[in-house]
């Protein structure tokens, strides 16, 4: 049932919940896209096309104004993602292209372009998850992060996809 108030909303997920959110908001009767990638993944002795969402932690919803917090009742969501105080709406144009571009591509990888020389950032897996650091190099999808701990100071080698932007130093 097509309402002509219904937006686009990004929701924050629980880590590794999105296509278990996408199922929920599907059983509830709300309109909602999870954008999956078809990544291979390689093991010491095997090769394995898995299914994994492109956007980690996030659920697209189609909602009206008027049933929008029914939404965050739904086991799973966190939150919606803001903007300016308010939950932050999609243009429909947006959401067709991510759908475009995926049925194109495969393994298709999301970078944050807000990873700057010398901004802060979270790492946010392994065993420094949740340590903030300064980037102090970029070289292809690794990037190099000075971490001061205990009166030392530390610099470690990761991937780009496992920090998160902070802001600028």
């Amino acid at each position: 049932m097509m309402q002509k108030n219904e937006q686009w909303y990004a929701l924050y997920t629980k880590p590794r919940w999105e296509k278990k959110v996408a199922k929920l908001l599907e059983e509830e009767g709300f309109e909602n896209y999870c954008p999956i990638n078809k990544v291979t993944k390689q093991w010491s002795d095997r090769k394995k096309v898995v299914l994994e969402p492109v956007f980690k932690g996030y659920v697209f919803v189609k909602v009206s104004h008027e049933k929008k917090w029914d939404v965050r009742k739904i086991n799973g969501i966190l939150n919606y993602v803001h903007w300016l105080g308010k939950p932050a709406p999609i243009r429909e144009e947006e959401i067709m292209t991510i759908r475009k571009f995926l049925n194109e591509f495969s393994d298709v990888e999301v970078t944050d372009l807000s990873l700057k020389i010398n901004s802060t950032v979270r790492i946010k897996t392994g065993l420094l998850m949740n340590y903030h650091g300064i980037l102090i190099e970029l070289i292809g999808n690794k990037a190099k992060v000075k971490i001061e701990s205990m009166g030392i100071q530390l610099s470690a080698q990761f991937d780009k996809k496992n920090l998160e932007h902070l802001g600028e130093g």
